[in-house]
């Protein structure tokens, strides 16, 4: 049994979600992870797909009949889910052969004609077309874009508040680049899309374009508000109680200041003023369904001409890849810089921790007693706020012990997670925010006598880790291409894992930023990875039930010198900046060739050399230089 996941009733949850859906002739309701903004963590207020369901992992849907519910997640959240969903839901592995998708699932419940219902702001517009004409194609079922929720009526008075925390400005020092420059240059992407304005919906773009952090949402340093970019404006959406006089400075005269629901009124404003207008209004395909609707006027959602409600014509032009998502992840110098900063003193922590934990590991004083997955994570957090720029940490610290580091999202709780014990693997995943920079590192340990499998699966790991870092790829070449120097060791001994390979990172923003990543999604091979892009190399093995693996460093894109240029292309590479030993224990170097022998020397030197100096213990410092010795 995995210790810290339980399930919790959702009966009676369910039974009143029912009832008012049959008061809004609603026969199938759709409840999305994401908020208004399509953010991957979410705020409390907004865990209406965890309050009706009780998974609490940060991805999937759920789909409530009147008769059936059904909860649809991906493979890093099949043993946690399987966990928490109580007997009222089925379980919707996504990704494995047979099993349909929510979207599948949602369309043969809803056949015949059915409503299908679903909060139009929480939803995409793309995804909204999708689902709308696919129902239509089946015997005339129709998708409602609603603008209540019912979780949020079912929920009642005991749903959180949504925070009220002020917004502060990030300073030139940390951001590179002042947000009037970052103005002009998002007006002339404007300006080549042949727009008229662009509506900004996610919540890290807009922190980001307006030099501004937050603290809406647990973990990233976010606010929740909306801007519209056109030529001549730039209008900030945000409640005015959220800004500070430092911030209203900040701004000045450059920024249109209105309140957070407003823009759904301009926009319906600028679309039918702009009418005749040959430039289009644009959006991302991530813009709820909402904000389509407010400038289109009606409910279908069709990217070419469409008609208001006033009968006039409008255009709205749905670009794929946002010009802000682009030009946040590519990291300016001063980023950079903060980046590799910021990473250093985040090794320096985790340095401190992983050898705190091996001498409490090895005290036979002190033994296993008291030192449970929370309290471990808890001394990492205070070795990290010890560190200069501290603002906390960038997600949950997911410490695991044993048959816990199987579950690839697991969080412990007080009171029902594990020991940390010498015997046992453990998995910690964690990062902090600093104001120079986002971090976010994977080591997998063992103290004591590991298994021959153990020691083989980690060694398999960490070849696939080590392709990834020593790659060197044409330019234009993007993270898709590259997932299998990842699994090709594993492939062999016929292993995988079920995640994605790597993800982009914010600097002081979401630490899984797009629209990059390292993986099997077929959309990340439409995105070319750039010079100063930051990304997570993170392969894995999971064993369910006994113990889990993952290696996970940060890197970034760096330009490489090769002996040729063919086609005269530059070539790229990977340089880690995750500064953290790996685990010598579980090495198997008989399994590594003299290449990678020679990388992970090369790594564990720089390690050393750049942290040594800042620690001051002696014990940490001996535990440095032997885990950091060459092989």
């Amino acid at each position: 049994m995995t210790a810290g996941l339980k399930s919790v009733s959702t009966t009676d949850r369910l039974f009143s979600l029912r009832r008012l859906m049959a008061e809004h002739n609603i026969d199938v309701y759709v409840v999305p992870s994401e908020d208004a903004h399509q953010s991957e963590y979410i705020a409390p207020v907004d865990a209406r797909r965890e309050f009706i369901s009780g998974f609490s992992g940060s991805a999937g849907c759920a789909v409530i009949t009147a008769t059936k519910a059904a909860l649809a997640t991906d493979g890093r959240y099949f043993l946690q889910a399987e966990k928490e969903l109580d007997s009222n839901w089925s379980l919707l592995k996504q990704g494995l052969q047979d099993v349909p998708t929510w979207q599948e699932w949602t369309l043969r419940e809803a056949e015949g004609g059915k409503n299908v219902g679903v909060d139009a702001s929480l939803i995409s517009a793309s995804q909204a077309k999708s689902l709308s004409e696919k129902l239509k194609s089946r015997k005339g079922g129709q998708l409602i874009g609603m603008d209540i929720n019912l979780i949020d009526r079912v929920w009642g008075s005991n749903q959180p508040v949504r925070s009220k925390a002020q917004v502060r400005n990030l300073g030139l020092e940390f951001t590179g680049k002042r947000f009037e420059d970052k103005l002009t240059d998002i007006r002339k992407e404007i300006e080549k899309n042949k727009g008229s304005g662009l509506i900004v919906s996610m919540l890290d773009e807009i922190a980001w374009l307006f030099n501004l952090r937050g603290s809406d949402i647990p973990y990233n340093p976010v606010f929740f508000s909306y801007a519209f970019i056109t030529e001549t404006d730039a209008i900030f959406y945000i409640d005015s109680d959220k800004l500070t006089d430092s911030v209203r400075a900040h701004l000045g005269a450059l920024v249109t200041l209105k309140p957070y629901d407003a823009i759904f009124n301009d926009l319906k404003s600028f679309s039918q003023a702009h009418v005749t207008s040959e430039k289009k209004v644009l959006v991302t395909s991530s813009a709820s369904w909402a904000l389509t609707k407010a400038v289109t006027g009606i409910a279908d959602e069709d990217n070419n001409t469409t008609t208001t409600s006033n009968g006039t014509s409008s255009k709205l032009n749905t670009i794929k890849f946002a010009p802000i998502e682009f030009a946040k992840a590519v990291k300016n110098a001063t980023e950079i810089e903060g980046m590799r900063m910021s990473h250093l003193r985040d090794g320096v922590a985790q340095i401190k921790y992983f050898a705190w934990l091996e001498r409490k590991l090895s005290n036979p004083h002190n033994g296993d007693v008291g030192l449970d997955e929370v309290s471990a994570a808890d001394q990492l957090e205070r070795f990290r706020a010890e560190q200069e720029n501290f603002a906390g940490l960038s997600f949950p610290t997911i410490s695991s012990s044993g048959s816990n580091a199987a579950v690839i999202h697991y969080q412990p709780e007080k009171g029902t997670c594990a020991s940390v014990v010498r015997d046992q693997i453990y998995l910690c995943d964690s990062g902090a925010q600093f104001f120079d920079g986002t971090t976010d590192s994977t080591r997998t340990v063992h103290y004591g006598t590991p298994s021959e499998f153990e020691i083989k699966a980690y060694t398999l790991v960490l070849k696939g880790h080590i392709a990834i870092a020593r790659a060197v790829f044409p330019k234009g070449s993007s993270g898709y291409v590259l997932d299998i120097l990842a699994r090709q060791h594993l492939w062999r001994e016929g292993l995988d894992y079920r995640h994605g390979t790597g993800h982009g990172v914010g600097s002081f923003l979401n630490v899984h930023e797009g629209p990059i990543g390292i993986g099997t999604r077929l959309q990340l091979s439409e995105v070319p990875l750039e010079v100063g892009m930051f990304i997570s190399n993170e392969p894995g093995y999971y064993e369910d039930g006994k113990f889990g693996i993952r290696i996970e460093s940060v890197v970034v894109v760096a330009e490489k010198s090769t002996r040729h240029q063919f086609g005269d292309k530059k070539y790229l590479g990977f340089e880690t900046v995750t500064l953290v030993p790996m685990c010598k224990n579980l090495i198997n170097v008989s399994l590594l060739d003299a290449d990678e022998i020679s990388w992970l020397n090369a790594y564990h030197n720089d390690v050393y050399e750049k942290t040594h100096k800042l620690i001051n213990d002696d014990y940490t410092l001996a535990w440095l230089k032997r885990e950091t010795a060459p092989l």
